[in-house]
């Protein structure tokens, strides 16, 4: 048998006892080590542990040298799950209790009987052994889950990552990060397209229970005949069609966050079931009698003006002051068009991971440029849609202007306005500066024009800093009429 193989350990400082053991063992297909001295034993194992399936070691190790149960003790400390059998010729009950404690598994008299009291030991150890190995696979099996569920929150976080870095998205995030760890009711607001899931996901993400589940229903694409159903579940037979017992979104979403999307939809009859639910945190499931307890956090989010709807009387004030506890209002993406460039290059990458032979590697100055120059009604999903169309049909290394060109939406494209310079800045009588002047401001009011006012987005535009643009305004009084 190879050094490779299981051995068992033997430590005895009587030859004879030594030979005997090597006996008992390899008429059991075992490969014995044998050692005078636990010292030695120590150095074997030390890089071998891992291989040796037992050591049986004598309690009376001679004279100068230490005993079996400082030995034994010394083994524990380094091997915890090493099986360890201690030998006496002349063993007390005292020696065996200190045996245990030091971490003997078990305790032998050395006497006639020694073969068949192995045995027994050894059968006992085994059980216990298999016992440990169970154990242990079952531990790696827990690590290789956790490692696992670590990876796929990782994935999950880049899948549902918010990238920018404008001034409105860092003021969001800001937000999100302080009401995330308070388990109260959020409210998103935006228009559609504008990442209110994803604020959502990051709210649970950042929150206390982030490990449990994040469910999502969108009142918008459910029927309000069905909603009920949908959110708290039905018993069988509840209505035709209904043969089984079903949970519903609330259930589901028990210990973690439920994300009701386009709340606004509702009726204000429902509505109030809402508001049940959120004050008290019960409901009963359709056509049941159970009252079901939950603990659920809600974030609902919608793209309507529910201020607006309330002084409609269509959407309740009590239920929105439940929801309030903060609102988190998502600005267009034409209002932080600094988060273009970012978006446009995270949804390439990603399309290049979720996409086989994509051969595009990056993006062209005058595709971010045309990019720029498009409002984006439909918002960042719109931004998502219109990069992949373009990935997918650039025929280069390199996404070109042309190639944004071409997936953008044909009825929508932007087209810039021509310059209205104005008479006078033609006029040859002008001296020069007033001309030159004439046509400066001109230019400003376009890109103001242009950009509906923004002016940050205008100095860009014309290629100047914002400070250099604002000096421009105000000189020239260009503040929307």
């Amino acid at each position: 048998m190879t050094e490779d193989a299981a051995t068992i350990v033997a430590v005895d400082d009587q030859p004879e006892v030594r030979r005997l053991l090597s006996d008992i063992f390899q008429a059991r297909g075992k490969t014995l080590r044998s050692f005078a001295s636990g010292d030695e034993a120590i150095a074997y194992l030390q890089p071998r542990a891992d291989r040796v399936e037992l050591v049986v070691l004598d309690l009376d190790l001679g004279a100068g040298q230490r005993g079996g149960i400082e030995i034994c003790a010394e083994l524990r400390r380094v091997h915890r799950d090493l099986p360890i059998i201690i030998l006496t010729g002349h063993g007390t009950i005292d020696d065996a209790v200190a045996a245990v404690k030091a971490g003997a598994d078990d305790f032998i008299v050395k006497d006639p009987y020694l073969e068949d009291k192995l045995d027994l030991s050894v059968e006992k150890i085994e059980r216990m052994m298999a016992q440990v190995r169970e154990r242990r696979r079952l531990e790696g099996e827990i690590s290789e889950l956790r490692a696992t569920n670590e990876r796929l929150r990782q994935i999950a976080g880049r899948r549902w990552q918010i990238v920018g870095d404008s001034d409105a998205l860092r003021a969001i995030m800001a937000r999100v990060e302080r009401v995330a760890p308070v388990p109260r009711p959020v409210l998103i607001l935006g228009e559609r397209g504008t990442g209110k899931e994803l604020v959502a996901r990051s709210v649970h993400h950042l929150s206390t229970r982030s490990s449990e589940p994040f469910i999502t229903i969108n009142c918008a694409a459910v029927p309000e005949s069905l909603l009920e159903s949908e959110l708290f579940g039905h018993e069988e037979g509840a209505f035709t069609g209904a043969t089984k017992q079903k949970e519903g979104k609330f259930e589901l979403a028990d210990g973690g966050t439920l994300f009701l999307d386009e709340i606004g939809n509702m009726s204000t009859e429902f509505q109030a079931k809402i508001l049940r639910v959120l004050e008290y945190q019960r409901f009963e499931r359709v056509a049941g009698a159970e009252s079901i307890q939950v603990d659920v956090r809600v974030i609902a989010a919608t793209n309507a003006d529910v201020r607006a709807k309330m002084d409609e009387g269509a959407f309740r004030r009590d239920l929105y002051d439940r929801l309030a506890f903060e609102v988190i209002e998502l600005p267009p993406l034409r209002q932080r068009m600094d988060d273009v460039p970012p978006l446009a290059v995270h949804f390439l990458n990603r399309f290049r991971e979720e996409v086989a032979g994509i051969g595009v590697r990056e993006i062209a100055a005058d595709a971010f440029d045309r990019l720029a120059a498009y409002d984006f009604p439909g918002n960042i999903r719109e931004l998502k849609n219109v990069v992949e169309r373009a990935v997918y049909s650039s025929s280069g290394p390199i996404l070109t202007g042309t190639d944004i060109e071409a997936a953008l939406p044909r009825d929508r494209i932007s087209q810039r306005k021509p310059m209205q310079i104005g008479s006078f800045a033609d006029d040859p009588t002008l001296p020069l500066a007033a001309r030159v002047e004439a046509f400066e401001r001109a230019l400003c009011k376009d890109a103001l024009e242009e950009t509906r006012y923004n002016q940050k987005e205008a100095a860009a535009l014309l290629g100047l800093t914002y400070d250099q643009f604002r000096q421009r305004y105000r000189k020239y009084g260009l503040r929307k009429e």
